[in-house]
């Protein structure tokens, strides 16, 4: 039987568990013993984490703090199989909160993230790992999903923007580096005092009506407040933008040097269609090599598996 588009992602800390236990799902290789979360195990202390690489299903993946996180592709969502259980760093997935699973941004991390089908736009926190059907790249808690009005068909084209500021602070906060607050200035009134004029000055009379004045105290300095997260993203507003056509391609890589793009590409031959385009980039020019247009989530689902089985396991979803 066809699984439902949604189905087939799933978050790091259940498939953990899952091949802790049972070693479901073939032969999975786990992942490192910081993501060892199973049902009704205490969860490592919610917190910052980054995390080691780790492989799943024959894909390294890297996790970093990547500042400059851009990405599109295609999103899932997770909702009541999970709820109440425990998240890759610790904090319990509710399925009506604002979160996300991402397989390699920091947790918590926060992510703005645009529907590309029909522009809605929300603020989201990555706190767990996941998804891990190759064709996806974040999977949402059904909430958020609903926010995006993705809910009903289970998944959607979006992009994945990471808030830098946003970002930073929440680490700042759970590695324990704020700022220490600085106390204020003591409240004391500071009365101004008429000084004698300079060596052969005469001195004038004070103008009426400009007769010295006690100055004001100093404005103390206020203290940080750690920001609730999670509560500003429950109350935030959706955005809308205008939405755009997309079209889905199977990227099996990018290379600074053409002939390794030449190379795969000629590879990848029996597998569909593929050509090379040129794009600049933060790095200088890179040569993509790219399978599509894709008619849908589900051609796309399929020719990434015949491309990650002919040798190229970094390959990936992207929406244009």
């Amino acid at each position: 039987m066809m699984r439902s588009p949604r189905s087939v992602a799933v978050p790091l800390w259940l498939l953990a568990g899952c091949l802790v236990l049972t070693g479901c799902g073939g032969n999975q290789r786990t992942a490192p013993d910081s993501y060892q979360v199973k049902d009704n195990t205490p969860a490592p202390a919610t917190g910052y984490k980054v995390g080691k690489p780790y492989q799943i299903n024959g894909v390294w993946y890297y996790p970093s703090e990547d500042y400059s996180y851009d990405e599109t592709g295609i999103a899932s969502w997770y909702g009541p199989d999970f709820h109440g259980k425990y998240t890759a760093n610790g904090d319990i997935f509710d399925q009506n909160g604002i979160s996300a699973a991402h397989r390699t941004l920091p947790m918590p991390s926060v992510v703005r993230v645009t529907n590309l089908e029909n522009g809605r736009s929300i603020e989201v926190k990555i706190n767990d790992r996941g998804p891990f059907a190759h064709g996806r790249i974040l999977d949402l808690s059904k909430h958020a999903a609903e926010m995006l009005g993705m809910d009903l068909q289970g998944t959607a084209r979006v992009r994945v923007q990471i808030m830098a500021d946003e970002s930073r602070q929440l680490a700042l906060q759970l590695k324990g580096s704020d700022t220490a607050p600085i106390e204020a200035a003591p409240r004391v009134a500071v009365q101004a005092e008429s000084l004698p004029p300079p060596k052969g000055k005469t001195e004038e009379a004070p103008r009426k009506g400009h007769a010295a004045k006690p100055l004001p105290p100093p404005a103390p300095v206020v203290a940080a407040v750690p920001v609730d997260e999670d509560q500003v993203l429950a109350n935030q507003t959706v955005q809308q933008v205008a939405p755009h056509s997309t079209q889905i391609y199977i990227q099996a890589g990018a290379f600074q040097r053409f002939d390794n793009a030449n190379r795969v590409n000629a590879a990848l031959m029996g597998v569909g269609s593929s050509t090379i385009s040129q794009v600049q980039t933060a790095k200088g020019a890179m040569f993509r090599v790219r399978l599509g247009p894709l008619a849908s989530v589900v051609d796309a689902d399929a020719l990434l598996e015949r491309v990650i089985a002919s040798g190229y396991p970094d390959a990936r979803v992207v929406v244009d």
